[in-house]
């Protein structure tokens, strides 16, 4: 049998980008994702199907810029993060999760240029579920992944004191039914994903009229992008 930490995940355009009016110039950016849901993305089909349209209508979600522009906007270094809150459960094929409200956390240290840039790139990553932006925060967006790899799925996104993100990566405990398998895909278009273990996840800010702290379920992916226009 495959051993269970060489199950990998590829994925290659996950959802529409959303349409949005930008600079024509080039575009070349890279850099790494990790997202949370409220519900397992690593689960058996008994699981996925007894929990589908009650749960997994939460997410946080997050990226850092490691090297590129975006409209013409060096980002380097920079990152942005959002949360959502959907009607449905997210990627559940038989529902519809919208209307979806969602804020977005702009790294503090961009300029206005970046932060415009920022937002665009983060809707063009998430398609509609960044569509409806309710609130937008500016506050430090830290993004690490441990040893540079995302097969390691040792990821922690902090967005100031509104949203957090812990993983680490699946193991053998992990299971429970035995047929788990990668059932949900990730939120973001991604060159490459890997599911995790969600040691933290949590909204603590103001917008969607709810808050939330959902650790130890194994919700988490772990990812990297890289586009060229």
């Amino acid at each position: 049998m495959r051993p269970f930490l060489s199950y990998t995940l590829f994925v290659s355009s996950i959802l529409a980008p959303a349409a949005f009016a930008g600079s024509l110039a080039p575009t070349s950016i890279k850099g790494t994702y990790v997202e949370a849901r409220s519900t397992d993305v690593y689960t058996g089909p008994c699981f996925a199907n007894g929990e589908a349209g009650i749960v997994g209508k939460r997410a946080v979600l997050g990226w850092k810029i490691e090297k590129g522009s975006w409209q013409g906007v060096k980002l380097d270094g920079l990152a942005v993060a959002g949360v959502v809150l959907a009607s449905d459960t997210l990627g559940y094929v038989l529902g519809n999760p919208y209307p979806v409200r969602s804020i977005l956390i702009i790294d503090r240290r961009a300029d206005a240029e970046q932060r415009l840039a920022l937002k665009a790139f983060a809707q063009r990553m998430a398609g509609d579920l960044l569509s409806n932006v309710v609130r937008v925060e500016y506050a430090p967006v830290r993004l690490e992944i441990e040893g540079d790899t995302v097969h390691a799925a040792r990821a922690r996104l902090l967005a100031g004191e509104l949203a957090r993100i812990e993983t680490r990566a699946l193991n053998d405990g992990d299971r429970i039914c035995t047929n788990e398998e990668v059932w949900y895909r990730p939120l973001s278009s991604l060159d490459h994903a890997m599911p995790a273990y969600t040691l933290a996840h949590s909204f603590q800010g103001r917008g969607l009229g709810t808050r939330w702290s959902l650790p130890g379920e194994r919700s988490a992916f772990v990812g990297r992008f890289h586009i060229e226009d």
